[in-house]
């Protein structure tokens, strides 16, 4: 383990704070990378939603597997990426996607954004990814 890399329980409490990702998957002729919002708890798997008729569905489906960073937007810099097999099923858990919307927006607007994007689970996807690599550095560990 290098001077800068996390800890399993750093890393995983790092995953599981509150940070907009980095979803890579391999598309066709070039990379899928979108932000997205997402969930983890440590020792699960990484959950996200998307649309079923995206480039990003698409290519998550034909390459089985995907990667997402996270990392923190001010020095000193700390960042996560896991890679991992994915998981799709049609669908998405209402509560599910309104704690979300809470966890990224708080209370109010979690639930403004939640009401006015109902119509979306009609044409939701639920996307696993189960962490099996870990790469992360934290360059708190400097000082």
């Amino acid at each position: 383990m290098g001077e800068l890399t996390m800890t399993k329980r750093e890393r995983e409490d790092f995953l599981a704070g509150t940070h907009v990702g980095v979803l890579a998957v391999n598309g066709a002729g070039a990379p899928v990378v979108t932000p997205i919002w997402y969930s983890y708890e440590p020792g699960g798997d990484v959950v996200v939603t998307t649309g079923t008729a995206t480039n990003k569905t698409d290519a998550l489906r034909e390459a089985g597997h995907a990667s997402l960073c996270v990392q923190t937007e001010a020095a000193p810099y700390q960042y996560v990426v896991v890679d991992g097999p994915v998981i799709i099923t049609d669908g998405v858990d209402s509560d599910w996607r309104r704690s979300l919307a809470r966890r990224y927006l708080g209370d109010a607007l979690g639930d403004a954004y939640f009401d006015s994007t109902m119509d979306a689970e009609k044409t939701a996807v639920t996307v696993r990814l189960r962490p099996q690599k870990w790469r992360t550095t934290d360059y708190n560990k400097l000082y």
